[in-house]
Formats: structure tokens, sequence, C-alpha cells
């Protein structure tokens, strides 16, 4: 047990709500209430109810967009912060880019860095990510226009940024820090939470790099379920070996199997969408099933790339 009415008295009794559904707050429309759940309205608010809930010891998770998560259907014992940070500022004439972590990238930073004549984000275009959750999976895109076929990643043009350290530390710190890689940075290994940073862009021609964003775009919307009538948590699984999950799925004959209201969409074996109604139950279901069948039919066994936040009523054991 912990203290919620010690937390409340400190983020303000105004501010926290009880019994709060998480589902509308992820891309998946899936997940069960959140016993207190609160919205950082700035880096310094974010500051203070990671401080908060880590003194009183009050267990808590930071949601962004809630993409690349899997709440379950008990939903969450303790504090949800919500990231509504969303500052930020362009500097044309240095090529700087400042932005609270919970700023989205798209469409809100990328168009206003195109609009600047700002170079660097444009090939994120249409992947729902904060600055946050940009920072802790080094966001990156297969980038497909001619002659530019190579994987573009966040860390390219990070600066620095301001965080929070797991020893309740508030710091600045440079890109090094984090020991990004594919899908992976230090956040993954200490409890730090990123609550600005800022980007060295470079110069580029807005007519350019808007061709960029349509060819990129066209490219993922033809890949990629749209969220708004096809809520979808992105890819499911790991690549293994160099080979992707979705390419293993296919290959088993999957797409369009369905359990509940979860089913693999035909356009990409590694997605999974919620048809309507869909549990976390199914969607645990569904990826059992998956795991089992490319294991049993290619001996590969799949690794779920997710997040599975809160409790699960299946109370089946929690996935590789």
């Amino acid at each position: 047990m912990f203290d919620s009415k010690a937390l409340i008295r400190r983020l303000g009794p105004t501010r926290v709500r009880r019994n709060e559904l998480l589902a509308p707050y992820t891309t998946f429309r899936i997940g069960g209430p959140a016993d207190l759940f609160y919205e950082a309205r700035s880096a310094d608010e974010l500051h203070e109810a990671i401080l908060a809930a880590r003194e009183l010891g009050v267990p808590h998770f930071l949601l962004g967009l809630g993409a690349n998560v899997l709440v379950g259907d008990g939903g969450y014992r303790g504090l949800v912060i919500r990231n509504c940070a969303t500052g930020y500022a362009i500097d044309r004439l240095h090529g700087l880019v400042t932005a609270e972590s919970g700023v989205v990238l798209y469409p809100d930073l990328i168009e206003q860095a195109v609009d600047a004549g700002l170079s660097g984000f444009e090939h994120y275009v249409g992947i729902p990510s904060t600055i946050g959750g940009a920072l802790w999976q080094n966001l990156h895109f297969l980038s497909p226009a001619p002659a530019r076929e190579r994987t573009m990643f966040i860390e390219e043009v990070v600066l620095n940024a301001d965080i929070l350290t797991e020893e309740g530390v508030r710091r600045t710190v440079g890109v090094d820090y984090f020991e990004f890689g594919y899908d992976t940075s230090i956040l993954h290994r200490r409890d730090d939470v990123v609550l600005a940073a800022t980007f060295q862009m470079e110069e580029g021609n807005p007519e350019t790099m808007r061709r960029i964003m349509r060819e990129n775009l066209e490219w993922r919307q033809a890949r990629h379920p749209p969220l708004e009538t096809e809520p979808s948590a992105g890819s499911i699984f790991k690549k293994i070996d160099g080979v992707g999950a979705g390419r293993l799925i296919d290959g088993c004959g999957m797409k369009g199997l369905r359990m509940g209201g979860a089913m693999i969409t035909q356009r990409h074996a590694n997605i999974l969408i919620n048809t309507g109604g869909a549990t976390a139950a199914d969607v645990r279901e569904l990826i059992d099933r998956i795991q089992e069948t490319v294991e049993r039919e290619t001996g590969y066994r799949l690794e779920t790339e997710i997040s599975f936040i809160g409790e699960f009523t299946d109370q089946s054991p929690a996935l590789s």
C-alpha cells in the first residue's frame, strides 16, 4: 500500500484524479483504470511529480502518447503521470530546437521546424512519438525516398538533454550519455527521466523537406494501419538476426488471425489492431498464438518489443 493522500496533497487535490480509465490515453485504446492519474503540464511539474512519487514510495508510470504499450485490463495500481509538458522554442539563427519531453513530434514539432527551414526531423513524419519517447527508444525510420535508403536515428540530431536521474538529481547531459543503440538507450537500464531536450539541426530547403515528408508518409501509410480507425501499439515483436518479425509471421500465413477483438492486420503482419472492444487478454492470447506458431514452423522464438503495464486479469506470466 502507499500513501495516496500525501501524494494528492503534494501535487494538488484538483490535479490528481482517481480511477481514471487508461484506454483513451493509449494508441491501442485498451487498458483499465489507474488508481491515481496526474497530467504534468511542464518540465518542472514532471520533475516534481516524479520526485514526489519516488519520495513517497508510490509506484508510478510515465505515459506519453501511449504508443508501444499494452495496459492490462486490471489497470495500474499506483500513479500514472501523463506527460503533457509541451513547451518548445526554435532558434533559427543557431539551428537549435529545444522541446519539453511531452512535445509530439508529428505534426507539432516537425511542421514548425520545416517552416523555419531546419532539417533533421522530417524523416519521422507520421510516427506517433513524443520527444521523451523518441530518446527512450532512439527513434528511427528507414527513409525509402530515392538515394536516401538508410535508417535515420534521432541520436543524429540530439545535442543535450535536461534529465532527472534515478538518484534524484536534475542535470544536463550530452548525447553520449544516452548510449544509443538500435531501439534502445540508457533509459532502458536506468530510471532516468527526460524533462527536455535540445537538437542541433541543419539548414534545409522547406520544399525538399516537404517532398521527403510526403514520400515517407505515403510509404508508411501503405504499410501501417491508421490509428484513428484501427488502433494499434505499433510493431509487437523485435527483429531476429536481421529478419523482420512481420516476414516470419506472414510466412506462417497468420495475417487476419483474430482473438476476440484483437487481429493481425492485413497491412503488416507485425502489427495487431483493436477491431473494437479488444481487451488486453485478447491481445495477450493472440501474441501467445503467434509465438507458438512461428517457433513451431520456423524455429524462431519471437520476443515482444512493446511494454506491458499494470495488471493483466488473465494472470498469465510476463511475456518475453
